[in-house]
């Protein structure tokens, strides 16, 4: 939903007007910054060395998978708490956080309550949509509602405004398509381009979602079946931004005025498209870890000069 001026939740994370209520960042991130209107991100490493600045900042990340314990990472819920960490080390705090999903692995309460429990220790509040992860329970994600959706529409999307930047989360984990494509259906499409009509053409945009609304990799589910008619809605505005996670590998592309970034996972890496016979954990040699769950320094630029990422892993 949106709201109609530049605040923000309370420390606690409910914003008094009771439009967003929040979760944390995990493992990895990337710090956006918001100058004249126009996102520019550097990884948490480049951010740590910096000097404090006023500029308007928000924090992405993806992927938490709290639970997970496989020999991908034997403890995903560790690989958060060293994020929360880093986050807190921040010279400048930034004004929120944006998870784009998979907080739990399997909806389980005490997974989200152990998530819960490492975010409040970053004392920022974090804006987010759901993973599939995250809708497994038998209520079909009325866990991840009643926790979080406090003011958002449908299965949990919304819009708000801040420092004259107008932010949309939406919802493609619902109803998937033939193998596991993103879906947003009409419900949302049509809420969306009518959250956007009003919108003078020089706002700066930025969607976050689960999914990718690119189609990265259509054969493993990497994409949305009806992203294309989102999209379109935003043709008119100079500076879009579209941020995603799911596929847990930093991938961009610029279209037009529309960039896309994909967040790495806080959890465990997935393999390039087409490198293996299906995605999923993939299980990297001992102590190396760090190196797939790095940071990214992202710059975006209004016009048509590309998107520049420098992958900043965590440690190597």
């Amino acid at each position: 939903m949106q709201s109609d001026d530049d605040s923000l939740p309370d420390a606690d994370g409910i914003d008094r007007r009771g439009f967003l209520h929040c979760m944390t960042w995990a493992g990895t991130g990337v710090l956006w910054t918001l100058s004249g209107g126009l996102p520019r991100s550097v990884g948490l490493g480049a951010a740590l060395a910096a000097e404090p600045t006023s500029a308007f900042s928000f924090l992405q990340i993806s992927d938490s998978h709290v639970g997970f314990s496989k020999s991908a990472n034997p403890d995903a819920l560790a690989t958060l708490s060293q994020a929360v960490d880093r986050i807190r080390a921040l010279p400048s705090k930034p004004a929120f956080m944006i998870h784009t999903g998979d907080i739990s692995h399997l909806s389980k309460d005490q997974e989200f309550d152990d998530a819960d429990q490492i975010i409040r220790e970053a004392g920022l509040p974090v804006l987010y949509v759901p993973g599939e992860h995250d809708l497994l329970d038998d209520g079909q994600g009325k866990a991840y509602l009643d926790r979080y959706g406090a003011g958002s529409r449908g299965a949990g999307w919304y819009s708000f405004d801040h420092s004259g930047v107008h932010f949309i989360g939406l919802v493609n984990v619902v109803n998937l398509k033939a193998g596991g494509l993103g879906n947003l259906g009409d419900e949302q499409l049509e809420w969306m381009e009518a959250d956007v009509a009003g919108l003078a053409s020089s706002t700066p945009i930025v969607v976050f979602a689960h999914i990718p609304l690119w189609t990265v990799y259509p054969e493993w589910g990497w994409g949305t079946s009806d992203g294309i008619r989102a999209l379109s809605y935003l043709r008119r505005f100079g500076s879009v931004t579209v941020l995603n996670g799911h596929i847990h590998q930093v991938m961009q592309k610029v279209e037009g005025n529309i960039a896309f970034h994909t967040a790495r996972s806080t959890a465990f890496p997935q393999p390039a498209p087409g490198a293996a016979p299906s995605p999923g954990p993939v299980t990297v040699p001992a102590g190396e870890l760090g190196k797939y769950l790095g940071t990214a320094s992202v710059d975006f630029v209004r016009g048509d000069q590309p998107l520049a990422i420098v992958d900043q892993p965590l440690i190597g």
